[in-house]
């Protein structure tokens, strides 16, 4: 591989490890000026929006016949039930760092229920990813007492995008063919569950700009980036990526919230990190 390939591709890799984990904060920034619900209704239809417009400039918004309640199955799980979670958790006070940390598991979790055989030092990762949510899990309720509902949520989510991650193994179309379908589900959940949930929106820039950056920036931009990073390189390269993510996200959330994680926390974070390693090291 040529160099300028080789710094295209790092730069590419660096971007979207950087766009990734900046989700959690801006979402947290979002829900102090709008109820969960309220903000990802907005932001499924923006995202909505913004992909029917390049779907039809492209003349491709459908997925394959024969696909479409699979990707619209996915859709629930990925984009409404996950997404709704994950700002649920966020809402109850789990914090982006913790919460990015939690799902910092799925890679293995994916790979475990796939393969249902872990030896040697699969088997190893495995322990220590599970030693480290053990920590985080510990160090979230009973030192930090967070609530144990936004704990709850966070594990749905992470179930959420396990299932989902499953069903979505072996499908190759490009994102304009799924992510419409997947979205307007979201969006349709969401619809679904506001007469049951608060609508409150405060309408002013520190509302829309997380609002923008979520739905534009992250649910269109960076998943795209992702199929290309895909595209240019390896599924393995690319997986090793959500490796940084937590950090990352833990970073941005000292860095810009104030949200120190504790040495448990630290401490299960890299057992994490170590575990999903080890179990990916030949895949």
């Amino acid at each position: 591989m040529r160099l300028p390939s080789l710094w295209a591709n790092a730069g590419l890799a660096t971007l979207f490890v950087l766009l990734w984990s900046s989700g959690a904060i801006f979402s947290r920034w979002g829900l102090e000026h709008a109820s969960a619900f309220a903000f990802l209704f907005f932001r499924c239809a923006i995202a909505l929006a913004v992909l029917l417009a390049i779907g039809l400039w492209q003349r491709q918004c459908l997925p394959a016949p024969g696909t479409r309640r699979r990707v619209a199955l996915i859709g629930v799980l990925m984009i409404g039930s996950y997404q709704i979670c994950y700002l649920l958790a966020l809402e109850q006070g789990i914090t982006p760092g913790v919460l990015a940390t939690l799902l910092g598991v799925q890679p293995i979790l994916t790979q475990f229920i796939t393969e249902r055989r872990c030896t040697g030092l699969r088997a190893l990762g495995l322990a220590l990813a599970m030693v480290g949510l053990t920590l985080v899990v510990y160090q979230s309720l009973m030192v930090a007492h967070f609530s144990l509902s936004g704990m709850l949520f966070a594990f749905i989510a992470l179930g959420c995008m396990t299932a989902g991650t499953l069903l979505q193994k072996g499908m190759t179309q490009p994102p304009l063919a799924v992510l419409p379908l997947q979205y307007a589900v979201g969006l349709l959940m969401c619809t679904l569950a506001l007469p049951f949930e608060p609508l409150q929106v405060e309408w002013r820039p520190a509302f829309v700009l997380p609002l923008l950056w979520m739905a534009v920036v992250i649910s269109v931009l960076a998943t795209f980036l992702l199929y290309r990073l895909i595209q240019r390189g390896n599924l393995v390269q690319v997986t090793s990526l959500f490796y940084l993510i937590p950090a990352v996200t833990a970073l941005l959330d000292y860095l810009l919230l104030g949200h120190a994680l504790a040495a448990l926390s630290l401490l299960g974070m890299a057992s994490i990190v170590l575990g999903v390693m080890l179990v990916f090291r030949r895949v």
